[in-house]
């Protein structure tokens, strides 16, 4: 199967300025300033095939948004190559985009003051395409999002939610093989989250669009993508199957705990110590989570354990998340890298 994304030895490095201290380096900064090279993208390799769904995840800073500007031509490499849809992203600029469509959660593609369908008029036009291919691709994007209701209205008009559901189907007017997605679901509810979702599972199957997504949401990726490349630090820490880093990585129970009353964490750490237990406290909810092995004699303790001190109002036991297995393995540092696909 063809590769729609191949990249080796990608680097991206930035100047970034460093004042020096006191009164005599401030003077001294405004006649040679110290600039030291950091790399956000540090020599990273990976492929992605044709009708792929793959999630690029990684914390804030660790290079996610500056490969996909890499792979949309908009930031130019320091070194390395890059090869998407068959082209240089950055040197083919113009018959690249017509390949490809972005979303950006934060930016907007669509004008601000004019009514969503003249965007997309405006957006059709700038992709060239005729009457009968808008027609009949949009027809079923506008039906599917769920946005029809919302084409007469400016832009700055919609709320966050329904901007999103326009911003996906813009990018959508020209059908194209690849899709990027940054942060795609930011600040938005479950149920737009859901439809937004279903639309992409669709698009993927329908068209074999390929998609990369990177986002915050681990909900995102465990519903659409069955691989993800992780980043930390500008390289690549793990590529492969979601359900391999799960197996490998989510061997354990989560045990959450609601209480009659306030309970210090600091008492349920002391009440549990001896068992290798891991306590964390959601405030807002009120529910305390325990991570432990998967092993019944040690679950068995820890329950005994606090239901002889608090008094309990509510128990569940839950596989470990994926959320949770991807903060072990950052606090860890490192994770065997599997070959990429």
């Amino acid at each position: 199967m063809e590769n729609v994304i191949d990249v080796k030895k990608l680097r991206k490095e930035f100047k970034a300025y460093s004042s020096r201290s006191g009164l005599k380096g401030a003077f001294r900064d405004l006649f040679t300033r110290n600039y030291k090279v950091v790399p956000a993208v540090n020599d990273i390799q990976f492929s992605v095939k044709k009708g792929e769904m793959v999630g690029y995840i990684g914390e804030n800073g660790a290079g996610k948004s500056t490969t996909i500007k890499m792979l949309t031509g908009i930031l130019t490499p320091t070194s390395g190559q890059i090869t998407v849809n068959g082209m240089n992203p950055h040197k083919e600029r113009e018959k690249f985009v017509q390949t490809i469509g972005v979303v950006f959660g934060q930016r907007s593609q669509l004008w601000w003051d004019i009514a969503v369908q003249e965007s997309f008029r405006l957006l059709k036009k700038v992709y060239k395409v005729s009457d009968e291919d808008y027609n009949n691709h949009m027809e079923h994007v506008i039906k599917t999002l769920d946005i029809e209701p919302l084409l007469d209205k400016p832009v700055r008009k919609l709320s966050l939610g329904q901007r999103m559901r326009c911003e996906l189907a813009a990018a959508l007017i020209h059908n194209p093989p690849l899709l990027f997605l940054d942060e795609p679901t930011i600040g938005l509810d479950v149920l737009v989250k859901l439809k937004i979702r279903e639309f992409l599972k669709e698009i993927n199957e329908k068209y074999n669009t390929t998609i990369l997504l990177t986002t915050h949401d681990l909900s995102d990726i465990e519903a659409l993508c069955e691989r993800v490349i992780m980043l930390d630090e500008g390289k690549i820490i793990y590529d492969g199957a979601l359900r391999n880093l799960k197996e490998t990585w989510g061997e354990g129970k989560e045990l959450q705990f609601q209480f009659l009353e306030k309970v210090e964490i600091e008492k349920l750490k002391e009440v549990t110590k001896g068992l290798p237990v891991k306590w964390d406290l959601d405030e807002k909810e009120a529910i305390y989570s325990a991570n432990i092995e998967d092993k019944e004699e040690l679950i068995s303790q820890l329950i005994a354990k606090v239901v002889s001190a608090f008094k309990i109002k509510d128990m569940k036991i839950n596989e470990i998340s994926t959320e949770e297995i991807i903060r072990n393995i950052y606090e860890k540092g490192t994770v065997e890298v599997e070959g990429g696909n």
